[in-house]
């Protein structure tokens, strides 16, 4: 039997639950740490979880719409907006419509929003590396592995929820 084909895994019970086994709380956890360390060190340069998240994406190139960075982000159209009009007051983001659908919204970094967000992913990589404070470099790459085939069951999940909803909507 292949790893496409396997059983679901059985490790949680309901009836042995313990929240210091959960993955939910620990990664919640670990996800809850790495963010405000984040922020007590970039708090020095104004700069809020809300706002670093989104002009790192910019930065890295994995979202140039307000539509891609809500999603990507997980939040709303109206968080979004909020967040990116402190953004843009802060003359660190613009917004500018499509010339070929004026539905689409752009964004860009200013220059002042390019130079924040180079500081992000050294302080991301200097978090990092103290979140994983005595693991080996085989412990860490066995780890990133685990993460990976873990995003692609949730992946894989949401892609049949959304079979689901079209063969619903059928």
């Amino acid at each position: 039997m292949d790893e496409s084909t396997a059983a679901p895994a059985a490790f949680y019970r309901a009836d042995a639950w313990s929240a210091d086994d959960s993955l939910g709380m620990l990664m919640k956890r670990v996800m809850q740490s790495i963010a405000l360390q984040a922020d007590r060190r970039l708090v020095g340069h104004g700069l809020t979880h809300v706002q670093w998240v989104p002009l790192m994406k910019l930065k890295t190139g994995q979202c140039c719409t307000v539509a891609s960075l809500a999603r990507d982000l997980q939040t709303d159209a109206g968080a979004m907006t909020r967040a990116l009009d402190r953004l843009e007051a802060k003359g660190l983001v613009v917004r500018v419509r499509s010339a070929t659908d004026r539905r689409v919204v752009n964004l860009a970094l200013t220059e002042e929003g390019d130079r924040l967000a180079s500081l992000v992913l050294p302080v991301l990589a200097e978090v990092f590396n103290e979140h994983l404070d005595g693991f080996s470099h085989a412990e860490w790459q066995t780890l990133l592995d685990l993460l990976r085939r873990m995003a692609r069951n949730a992946d894989a999940m949401r892609g049949a929820e959304g079979a689901g909803d079209a063969a619903d909507a059928a």
